[in-house]
């Protein structure tokens, strides 16, 4: 899932979310793992990649990802957890790219076996939802630019 709201625009925070789709895409195709990905912002969640295996990856396709308007995370989060239910992968991983400034605090998907937040958050006044959404997830929390913590 990747936050595509206004607030991804600054400090580049979305430019580096798409360096680290484009990392986790490749990953994902040299392992041959299935991948959807799910872009969401304003009132919009948008399925950007249907679920298939993954293919080999440049920057052409994500290059058109703006961003724009509200974080509409709950409805993103249920959307993902629709197509984790159909999925049927041996572990399927929710991967949550955001910078956090959304209010809502959805549950995590039942379907997602495992789930990690990376957090882009850049404000001067940090709100540290992502962090607690990884919390209330119970999933693996990732500062980006430490990608490697």
């Amino acid at each position: 899932m990747l936050d595509c709201s206004a607030s991804m625009r600054s400090d580049s925070s979305l430019a580096r979310a798409k360096g680290l789709l484009l990392a986790l895409m490749q990953e994902a195709y040299q392992r041959r793992d299935h991948v959807a990905l799910l872009c969401f912002a304003g009132e919009v969640v948008e399925l950007r990649l249907p679920p298939r295996r993954a293919s080999a990856w440049n920057d052409d396709w994500v290059a058109p990802i703006a961003a724009g308007g509200g974080t509409p995370l709950a409805l993103g989060v249920q959307r993902a957890g629709h197509l984790l239910a159909k999925s049927e992968s041996r572990q399927r991983w929710l991967w949550l790219l955001t910078d956090g400034r959304s209010s809502e605090n959805p549950a995590r998907p039942e379907a997602a076996d495992m789930a990690c937040v990376v957090d882009f958050e850049t404000a001067r006044v940090p709100l540290h939802r992502a962090r607690q959404l990884a919390t209330h997830w119970d999933a693996r929390y990732v500062v980006a630019s430490n990608p490697n913590a």
